[in-house]
């Protein structure tokens, strides 16, 4: 009558070698055990399944057929209590997992590929789902928990229950309309755009950059004269490519294909000039998000 029986891995171990060998004397050698507790075992095995797993002989034992299938579903569930601790490791460890990164659209252009190339080779257990959205959402849907990463351009301030850190800077430059005066310059001072019309971006939306521009405007000796106000990157773009007037944008948009517009650097070190790309978490992100900032972070010193 069959037993309760506890397959413990030293258990399905022991059993496989005795398989394996044929022979409890040169089995209980190769486990370094001696051969009695050896046979205890395995007969306490055949008590608990309830069948006769080997016929025993004067010159060793040959698995019966019970014992031929158990074998190998033995090495099945080794291998698969191996690949648990090991998937368990992995997850803890960063390497295996999900993670829902959300990101800025412009930014998905210059740091988002890089990021998935490397991330596909190094971490090739990790599977990113990506979110779009303002920088404002990404970062609430950070703080709730329904996105665990995202990389946004200078955000307004964070709420305390994230962490931010700055990976990239990109520089302000002019974004004119090809034909403008000063598309063909080199690099042009910043007070030689007074004269023209502006589009800004949204204090609400956009509240870094909004006040880099009129900060850097004011340090340059004036008022932006408005002529229209966009909520988003992009707007600020359409606005520059319709002819109508100029912004100040980061210069790697020079890189975004919108015809009709040049960028042209600006002239001088002002700090406000710069921009500032950040990765934000919760304080208790995982292993995965870590290794993602690792990698990020990596990339980015590489491409400096």
């Amino acid at each position: 009558m069959a037993g309760d029986v506890n397959l413990t891995r030293r258990l399905l171990e022991q059993f496989l070698v005795v398989a394996e060998e044929r022979h409890f004397g040169r089995a209980a050698e190769r486990l370094s055990m001696s051969q009695p507790p050896l046979s205890q075992s395995i007969q306490r095995l055949e008590r608990g399944l309830g069948v006769r797993l080997f016929d025993r002989g004067p010159g060793g034992v040959v698995p019966t057929a019970a014992g031929e299938v158990f074998a190998v579903d033995a090495r099945r569930l080794l291998d698969a209590q191996s690949a648990a601790v090991e998937r368990a490791r992995r997850v803890a460890g960063g390497l295996e997992g999900d993670v829902r990164v959300g990101y800025v659209s412009i930014l998905s252009h210059h740091y988002l590929p890089g990021l998935l190339s490397v991330a596909a080779k190094e971490l090739p257990g990790l599977r990113l789902h990506l979110h779009q959205d303002s920088s404002a959402a990404v970062a609430e849907m950070i703080r709730s928990g329904t996105l665990d990463l995202g990389f946004l351009r200078d955000p307004s301030p964070l709420s305390p229950e994230l962490v931010s850190q700055e990976f990239a800077v990109e520089r302000i430059a002019a974004a004119v309309p090809h034909g403008h005066r000063l598309a063909g310059a080199d690099g042009i001072a910043l007070d030689e755009l007074r004269d023209e019309d502006f589009v800004l971006p949204d204090a609400g939306a956009l509240p870094v950059l909004a006040q880099q521009v009129q900060l850097g405007c004011h340090e340059a000796g004036f008022a932006p004269r408005t002529r229209a106000v966009a909520d988003d990157l992009t707007g600020l773009l359409s606005y520059v490519a319709s002819g109508l007037c100029v912004s100040l944008l980061p210069e790697r948009l020079r890189d975004f294909p919108v015809p009709g517009i040049t960028f042209v650097p600006l002239l001088g070190d002002s700090p406000l000039l710069n921009t500032s790309i950040v990765s934000v978490c919760r304080p208790d992100a995982d292993a995965a998000v870590l290794r993602l900032l690792e990698l990020i972070t990596r990339l980015q010193a590489g491409a400096a």
